[in-house]
Formats: structure tokens, C-alpha cells, sequence
């Protein structure tokens, strides 16, 4: 990839940044803000080097920018210009004081998720170059993602660059000492990673619906425990018995549900995670929403920050350790989701193959 440092002199370029927008948003206000946080960099370095800005992204929690923009400005500290419209970027472009803008919520335009030709020709009009600063999308082919990259000179932002490093060197790390925790629901996604790390790292330590499906895959009873219609299916391809992946052996039950893991379990991945000289991290240990079952995703999250390495990333995972204050005690939390999934899995991400055209 092409990173924004490479561009040289970018004194009055117009350019699409394509940005990381998707938070919580609650009552039209943003609750947490650690992707958008993670824009500043880039949208910084643009501004004090001469660019003119335009950018472009989703949240899924609301339906329109509007009521945000104020609060995105006060985050960047930079004032914003609205732009509901495509049809509203030539203008901003060739007319308005301001250095910076914003269009209405990507999501909303007609052939984004279809990575239409047509939308991207769009949203290139008029600018010189476009910039991806969105890792948590590079798995997507979308039009703003994919599709845009054929009609404009194409560069990663300085996040995208540190997130392909970090977890290039997490998979390269030689597989002594090294744990990998995988939680959360969406087992299907985790499947692969606990495949691909199955030779590059010491042990997977496992919980959440992933547990739950893992168990009932190898025959034990989970009462009403959330799982998914067959989990048999789901390991297909996965030896059940290999001693290197660590499922509870103990758990908290409410009304026969697993929510969370055992005293017994704590207590055997803090004693492998403390060992460790490095850890990565998907997906909480249990329904930690809920302060009564949230002590198993608490103390491995504690655990973890005590590793000299630790990479954290998923949209569950930020929120608990937001919620136990932890988030600055990690080496490095990815904004991505499933393109961390997809990334530490060994595919090639669609965004990424993109910036290489």
C-alpha cells in the first residue's frame, strides 16, 4: 500500500477520505468515541499541510450526520461543513471558506453496499486523490471502499497503515509465548482465526457463544445457552480434541443459561495469560452487559493488560474495557472488527487489494 506520507506535497489537493465513523450514538449524541478519536491523526495532517477535505463514511445507530456534525467538529477540533447531498460537494469544493466537510451517512446513497461503478464515479468527481483511513471496512466491497479506487490516485491513512503493521507483526511473532483469547458471538467469523493460529500461537482460550458452540459440537449439554442451529457444521475441519484450544471448564448459569465463565476457568487462563509475552484478544468472556455476569470478561481483561504485548479489537471488546477503564493499559486496540477477524485469518481484505491497484 501507498500511505499518505508518500503523497508529497498535498498544498491545496482536494481530497475523499474515507473515515471511521461507526460508534454508539444514543439520543442523536455520540456515547463512545474511540474510532472517530482515531481519525484525528490523519484528518490533522491534512488540514495543517493545505488540503482541502471531504469525508465519507457509516453509522449504523442513526440514520443521519445531522444531528452529529456539531460534535464531530468539537472532536476534531476543526469546524465542519454538511454536505446532505453529493450533488452539495462541488460547491464546498470550488466555493466554501471552510477546509473540511462531511457528507451525509454513506450508507443512505443508492449502490454503496453493491460497490456500484456509478456511485463512485460520483463521489470521486472533482477531487485529485482519496484516501482510505477506515480499517474496520476493508473486508466490505463497497463502492467508497472498493469501487472509488479506480478513478482516483488511492492512499492508506496513517490508522490503516498502523493497523496492517501491528497485526502483520502479531501474525509473524514466533508462536512461543504467545495466547490468543477468542469470545463474543458470530462464531463462524472466529472459526478461521482460531484455525489459522492453531500453528502460530501457544494456546487459544475460548468463552462466550464460541464456547458454548464448541462444547456442543463436542457432545456436552449447554441447556438454553445461546449457540447457533449447528455448531458441528461450524468446526468442521477443526480437530475438537486438540490440547492447544482451552474451553471452560466451569461456568455462571442463570434460568440454564451459560453467562459467563467459572471461578475455576479465571483462574486457569489468568495463570496462561500471565505467562505470555503476548496476547490477542476478540471478543468477551460473557454477558458482561450485565454487572452479574460480568466478573470473567473483567479479569481476563485485567490479565491481558498486564501482557508486554496485547492486542485488543472488536466493537464488544472496546465497550467492556471501556466500561472497566482499561482501555489505555493495551499495547494497541484495532478499530476492526470483522476485517481484524478477517486479517489475522490470513485472507486477503478487498480494501486493502484495492489501495494495491
Amino acid at each position: 500500500m501507498k500511505s499518505i506520507k508518500e503523497i508529497g506535497d498535498i498544498r491545496n489537493k482536494k481530497i475523499l477520505l474515507r473515515a471511521d465513523l461507526d460508534v454508539a450514538v444514543a439520543e442523536n449524541k455520540i456515547i463512545e468515541t474511540f474510532r472517530i478519536d482515531r481519525q484525528k491523526e490523519t484528518i490533522d495532517y491534512l488540514i495543517k499541510n493545505g488540503a482541502k477535505l471531504v469525508v465519507i463514511g457509516h453509522i449504523s445507530d442513526i440514520d443521519s450526520f445531522g444531528p452529529i456534525v456539531e460534535q464531530l467538529s468539537q472532536l476534531w477540533n476543526c469546524r465542519l461543513e454538511f454536505l446532505p447531498k453529493l450533488t452539495d460537494v462541488g460547491s464546498f469544493l470550488n466555493n466554501s471558506q471552510l477546509n473540511v466537510a462531511i457528507v451525509e451517512n454513506i450508507r443512505r446513497f443508492e449502490g454503496e453496499k453493491e460497490n456500484s461503478d456509478e456511485l463512485a464515479r460520483k463521489l470521486a468527481n472533482g477531487f485529485d486523490l482519496y484516501i482510505n483511513n477506515n480499517f474496520a471496512v476493508c473486508h466490505r466491497n463497497h463502492a467508497s471502499v472498493m469501487a472509488v479506487t479506480k478513478f482516483l490516485p488511492s492512499y492508506a491513512g496513517s490508522q490503516l497503515v498502523r493497523e496492517v503493521e501491528i497485526l502483520t507483526k502479531a501474525i509473524n511473532k514466533p508462536r512461543s509465548g504467545k495466547i490468543v483469547v477468542i469470545g463474543g458471538a458470530k462464531t463462524e467469523t472466529k472459526i478461521p482465526v482460531m484455525k489459522s493460529f492453531l500453528t502460530k500461537s501457544e494456546k487459544i482460550l475460548i468463552g462466550g457463544v464460541v464456547a458454548n458452540d464448541f462444547l456442543k459440537a463436542r457432545g456436552f449439554e449447554v441447556g438454553n445457552s445461546k449457540v447457533d442451529s449447528d455448531p458441528g457444521k461450524l468446526f468442521a475441519g477443526l480437530e475438537l480434541d486438540n490440547p492447544a484450544i482451552i474451553s471452560p471448564k466451569d461456568f455462571v448459569i442463570n434460568d440454564k443459561k451459560i453467562l459467563d465463565i467459572g471461578a475455576k476457568t479465571i483462574e486457569e487462563f489468568c495463570t496462561i495469560i500471565k505467562s505470555a509475552q503476548m496476547v490477542i484478544w476478540n471478543g468477551p468472556l460473557g454477558y458482561f452487559e450485565d454487572e452479574k455476569f460480568a466478573n470473567g470478561t473483567r479479569r481476563i481483561a485485567e490479565a491481558i493488560a498486564g501482557v508486554p504485548e496485547s492486542i485488543v479489537g472488536g466493537g464488544d471488546t472496546i465497550s467492556a474495557i471501556d466500561k472497566f477503564g482499561l482501555a489505555s493499559k493495551y499495547t494497541f486496540i484495532s478499530t476492526g472488527g470483522g476485517a481484524m477477524l478477517e486479517f489475522l485469518s490470513g485472507n486477503q481484505l478487498p480494501g486493502l487489494t484495492a489501495l494495491n491497484r
